[in-house]
């Protein structure tokens, strides 16, 4: 397991490499910026982005540090104001910071409050243009605490939760490594894992996350990128066949344990008029829909490609594509069925989500049924380990 202790310092030299210069030397001995914050290892979340204008609160003692020079930029305890941004500067409080980022740091956890958000840790200002995205700065078992409630269910069984934990844990830390250069590492939403802060968290999955502290999944020494889904309705789908990723963990498994799921079915209606508008604005030169074609089912069962034929020809899209642009949440997989009815195109489905890795459903009521989270895990991440080195 050394491979993942190296990837995590491969992490963190990043990381000080873009923001540590001489003139960290300097505010060490003064005392402005405690070894702690160049040295820890957190996860770095976009929680806003391309925010015109934010609420911040600061409830307690605070500092505001410039992202790049680590020169501090304003000291002050209490704070209610609007974050804009004129020209190239960041306003806040009356003040203009002529800074692309700016870090606040807080004297205790709990104490920064935008748009009506709690959050812990630190908070990063980065201004692009006249609009701002907002980072939290937060260590890696309070973000999984932040995510659990937004992903899973705090009344599940606990090893359910304690497995889903790991999983979270896991993904993250892949998105640190590939992200290690970037702004951040995730954002906040289902196109990443969907991060509520202090509001999200939830006694019984605080005490999953403590209780499987740092622990990882990892294959061959190393982390990779567990994926998880919704419910997969009978096979987890294999990760090559939606992203360039092909490794044992994540080729799929038949899964009978989903089948009580919510989300085992669904069903949606839509104007041909409006699938038509959703291609065109995604860039498809289509002009009519007078029918709609499956090409090919992969081993899971899921299409592979849709044909979309009018009178002036064929147009062939990816069915991942597809569901994406009409939006995951109403077609929410793509092993579906479709027929038109008059006007409208006809939708029965299968499953909610991409598929791969965990099938949350099927853990869920194999947790129902006695199964432990490590045999959850081993199931659905064929060949995957449990490792601790994350924690180091």
């Amino acid at each position: 397991m050394q491979e993942i202790g190296k990837s995590l310092i491969k992490i963190r030299l990043h990381r000080l490499k873009n923001k540590i210069t001489g003139i960290v030397i300097s505010l060490f001995c003064c005392g402005l910026i405690s070894c702690a914050y160049a040295q820890q290892q957190d996860v770095r979340v976009q929680v806003f982005h391309d925010a015109s204008s934010l609420s911040l609160k600061i409830r307690g003692t605070y500092e505001i540090i410039d992202s790049a020079t680590l020169n501090s930029l304003r000291k002050g305890k209490v704070l209610k104001t609007t974050v804009t941004v004129y020209k190239d500067k960041i306003l806040l409080a009356g003040a203009g910071f002529k800074a692309r980022a700016m870090m606040i740091k807080t004297s205790s956890v709990d104490e920064v409050e935008i748009n009506g958000r709690v959050f812990r840790g630190d908070i990063e200002l980065i201004r692009h243009g006249a609009l701002l995205d907002v980072i939290n700065h937060i260590g890696l078992e309070d973000y999984v605490k932040g995510i659990s409630v937004r992903e899973t269910s705090h009344y599940w069984p606990s090893e359910i939760l304690k497995a889903q934990a790991i999983v979270f844990r896991t993904y993250a830390l892949y998105k640190m490594q590939e992200r290690s250069k970037k702004d951040f590492d995730l954002t906040s939403d289902i196109y990443s894992q969907a991060y509520g802060g202090v509001s999200a968290e939830r006694y019984r999955i605080n005490s999953a996350v403590d209780e499987t502290k740092g622990k990882v999944l990892a294959y061959q020494g190393k982390i990779f990128p567990a994926f998880y889904h919704a419910t997969c309705a009978g096979h987890t789908e294999r990760a090559s066949l939606v992203w360039n990723i092909d490794l044992a963990p994540l080729k799929g498994v038949a899964c009978a344990f989903c089948q009580g799921s919510p989300h085992f079915s669904w069903h949606y209606v839509v104007s041909l008029d409006e699938i038509k508008a959703q291609l065109v604005k995604a860039g498809y030169q289509l002009d009519s829909i007078e029918e709609i074609a499956i090409s090919g089912r992969d081993e899971s069962g899921r299409i592979i490609d849709l044909k979309f034929s009018s009178h002036k020809g064929v147009l062939t899209i990816p069915a991942k594509d597809f569901r994406n642009i009409l939006g995951p949440n109403l077609i929410r997989s793509t092993n579906f069925s479709v027929s038109i009815d008059d006007t409208d195109a006809v939708f029965e489905g299968f499953g909610w989500g991409h598929g791969v890795g965990l099938c949350q459903w099927g853990g869920y009521f194999k947790a129902k049924e006695g199964y432990k989270f490590d045999a959850i895990l081993q199931y659905y991440y064929p060949g995957a380990k449990i490792s601790s080195d994350a924690a180091k």
